[in-house]
This record gives structure tokens, sequence and C-alpha cells, in this order.
């Protein structure tokens, strides 16, 4: 057996694939935001995981460290399997990019708080259309589209 190919045997049968699975989700929060309870709910039931919500006072540092422009900032930041998402972009646009890890991509965002998207939801009032952004060094551009 090569040498890469054994290693990484070995590595696959030390590590079960239940706790590889199971890895913590980090999200960064303005202080105090109640709507990124509400998407956190939303993710935990969707991928199994636990969340680990931090009031951030700096979330500008986190934002440049992952090259976010501020016209893409919203009140949350996760980074899931390497890949940030920022705001409330919705479960089935994540696991898209987790699945396909698009070349030059570093995440997606949904910039500030449209009603109706993940955890913006209001009963009796109508969502919001918005625009999820693919971003990275390959520069920004339409991921998905949410007609309200």
């Amino acid at each position: 057996m090569r040498p890469i190919k054994a290693f990484l045997t070995a590595v696959a049968l030390a590590v079960p694939a239940s706790a590889l699975a199971a890895q913590q989700i980090a999200v960064h929060r303005d202080p105090g935001c109640g709507c990124c309870e509400q998407w956190a709910v939303q993710v935990r039931a969707q991928f199994g995981r636990q969340v680990q919500m931090t009031d951030d006072t700096n979330r500008a540092a986190l934002h440049r460290r992952y090259g976010l422009s501020p016209d893409l900032a919203s009140c949350h930041t996760a980074i899931i399997d390497g890949i940030v998402f920022e705001g409330h972009v919705p479960i089935a646009d994540m696991k898209r990019a987790l699945a396909q890890r698009p070349r030059g991509v570093t995440g997606l965002a949904v910039p500030g708080m449209p009603l109706g998207s993940p955890g913006m939801e209001v009963p009796g009032q109508r969502p919001q259309s918005f625009t999820v952004v693919a971003f990275g060094p390959g520069g920004k551009k339409v991921f998905a589209r949410h007609n309200g």
C-alpha cells in the first residue's frame, strides 16, 4: 500500500465518521441579536450539529480575515467546514456550497436582514426577495436568488 493511502486509511479507521460529522458550528454574532438564535435553530436541526454562539463586538476583524466586504455584512457570521456564511443564508444554499466547493469562493452572504429569510420569518408579513452572494478570491457573484 502506498504511504499516503496507508496514512489516510489509518486516519479513517481511527476517527469515527460520527465524530467528523459532528464538528461544532461556530457562529459570531452581534451581541444580543435574537434573530441569530432563530437562524441557529434551523442550522442545528438541518445539520445535526451543535452551534456555538459567540457574542462578538469586533466582527469587522473577522470579516477582514475572511475577505468579507462591508457591503455584504449582516448580524452573524458562521464558519462551517471552512466556508463562511454571513447572515441569514438559506440552509439549502449552504449545503449546496459545502457539497460543490466552488472554486474561488470563500463563502456566501445575505447582506442585511431581509424579512422572510431563515430566522427572519414574521407571521403575517410577506417575505422580501433577497440574493445570496458568493464571495472570495474569485470576486463576488450571485449564488442564488430568493423571491418573496
